[in-house]
């Protein structure tokens, strides 16, 4: 159920598996990583690039490329913050603030941020707009942060781009206690990028929490708060009220807040803030809301209600209940961005509707990258979004022996990822990625035979002879049968995977 309509004629890139597991990366773990992406058709001409862009082709931009990216990774890296937007505010100021040139929507939560904001981006393109998208983390190539008309920017407009604002930045570091960071500079970039194209409006995810995030310069027309759970409890709060808390910055004068559904206590925050500041709400499975869905090829078919009414028989291309709950809420959040439920009460078109939602594709949220076996891809990191994984693995994908390969972060709640992947796994292969932050593959073993039991695990500490082992495993099952696999458990695992595994 997983593939395409239309894709069976085309080759399989993975024919050559064995050389492809043995070739070298020199990639820098840091900045190799990856969240949940798509594809979105360009409505201004030409056809789309592709999700997630090869090295460039030409020795000297990728030189220079590198050049930058070393310069990148010489500042804090996206783990090690200083809750604080001063720094951002003063980069902002000294660049003539181009945030205040466009506007924006600004989506918080603490699953499905990426995959939502690459929805909105695709009914947004669909309607005309330019569109500017700044996501993290990335798949392959750190260009895939900033997108323009549904597009990664190319290497050259990114190094351009840094280089334009670089003497700004160094200006800033020395007025700074602390110079700015990795991921304040790519934003600085992306929203000198979007008021230099010019876009219509941005679409600009968080990196983390909300109140303190870079990326909380802008004051977003319509905020977006996908499902909160608990995740980075060190730095945002142990609860679904104090990460609420945190995420409700994103909240500003008069804007219209989208809702997703929400534990009760998340819920009673969020809404105080919308009233502490008089914006307008609504609300998932009240003002909107997924009226029905049926899993189709490839995807499942859905019949949403919007703020202006009902959008029957939508095809999207992505896996899972909890992608529907995604599309509903960035269909709210662009009818909002055009004033449906408020200036109009009519809908949205429902057939450029259709298109948009047609066009999303999602590397590394249940991507098949593989056939016989076939190898599936998802970047689940925590308890909350491995449960809907595996509940999506249930509703579109026939295995009758699935393996796992989970590679995860140190920093994670390992333990709960674990559960709520035991009951579909047959067995799990434990491994690491290559990031400084990988959980040790014997301590991550440790848990997983406790969840597990010991006949169901196997270490393997590089990843390449882990996915080895999992498709020699799942081949067991014969040429016919339903062996499956599936890589989880870290963005940078996935990320590595998805290379491994001949993509990008």
């Amino acid at each position: 159920m997983s593939d395409h309509p239309g894709n069976s004629d085309t080759p399989d890139p993975l024919d050559s598996f064995e050389e492809m597991i043995e070739a070298e990366t020199d990639r820098d773990p840091d900045l190799a990583v990856i969240e949940a992406g798509s594809r979105t058709l360009r409505t201004q001409g030409g056809p789309p690039q592709a999700d997630v862009p090869a090295r460039p082709a030409d020795p000297e931009v990728d030189k220079a490329l590198r050049e930058v990216e070393a310069d990148l990774a010489t500042r804090w890296g996206e783990t090690k913050l200083e809750p604080s937007v001063s720094r951002i505010a003063a980069l902002m100021d000294v660049l003539g603030e181009p945030q205040r040139s466009y506007p924006s929507i600004h989506i918080t939560g603490t699953n499905g941020k990426t995959s939502t904001a690459r929805m909105i981006e695709a009914l947004l393109g669909a309607f005309e707009l330019r569109t500017g998208r700044y996501t993290s983390p990335h798949v392959q190539s750190i260009t895939e942060r900033i997108s323009l008309d549904g597009a990664p920017i190319s290497a050259e407009r990114f190094i351009e781009t840094y280089q334009d604002i670089k003497p700004y930045v160094e200006m800033v570091d020395g007025q700074q206690e602390y110079r700015l960071s990795f991921f304040e500079v790519l934003t600085g970039m992306a929203y000198a990028a979007f008021a230099d194209a010019p876009v219509d409006v941005a679409v600009v995810e968080v990196g983390m929490g909300g109140s303190w995030d870079a990326t909380n310069v802008i004051d977003g027309d319509v905020a977006v708060v996908t499902p909160i759970d608990l995740d980075h409890t060190d730095r945002l709060g142990e609860t679904h009220a104090e990460i609420a808390t945190e995420k409700s910055g994103v909240i500003k004068q008069d804007a219209t807040v989208i809702l997703a559904q929400q534990p009760v206590d998340a819920a009673q925050v969020l809404l105080k803030k919308a009233v502490e500041v008089d914006a307008t709400v609504a609300r998932e499975g009240l003002e909107f809301g997924v009226v029905a869905r049926q899993v189709a090829v490839g995807g499942q078919l859905l019949t949403l209600r919007g703020l202006g009414g009902e959008y029957p028989e939508v095809y999207l291309p992505l896996h899972g209940g909890h992608q529907a709950h995604n599309a509903a809420v960035a269909l709210a959040a662009v009818e909002a961005f055009f004033g449906v439920g408020a200036q109009r009460a009519e809908p949205l078109d429902l057939d450029t509707v259709r298109k948009a939602f047609a066009a999303v594709s999602s590397p590394g949220r249940l991507e098949v990258v593989r056939r016989s076996p076939t190898v599936v891809l998802d970047a689940a990191h925590n308890p909350a979004g491995a449960a809907a994984t595996a509940e999506a693995v249930r509703e579109a994908f026939d295995f009758t022996r699935l393996i796992g390969v989970v590679g995860a972060s140190g920093d994670k709640n390992v333990r709960g990822l674990l559960e709520a992947f035991e009951p579909i796994f047959a067995e799990v292969v434990v491994t690491q990625n290559s990031s400084h932050r990988a959980m040790d593959s014997d301590e991550l073993a440790a848990i997983a035979v406790e969840v597990f039991g010991e006949e169901r695990v196997q270490v393997e500490p590089r990843l390449p002879d882990a996915l080895e082992a999992a498709i020699t495993l799942a081949e067991e099952e014969g040429e016919f049968a339903g062996g499956g696999v599936l890589v989880t458990g870290s963005v940078i695992t996935v990320g590595e995977a998805r290379l491994l595994l001949g993509k990008g």
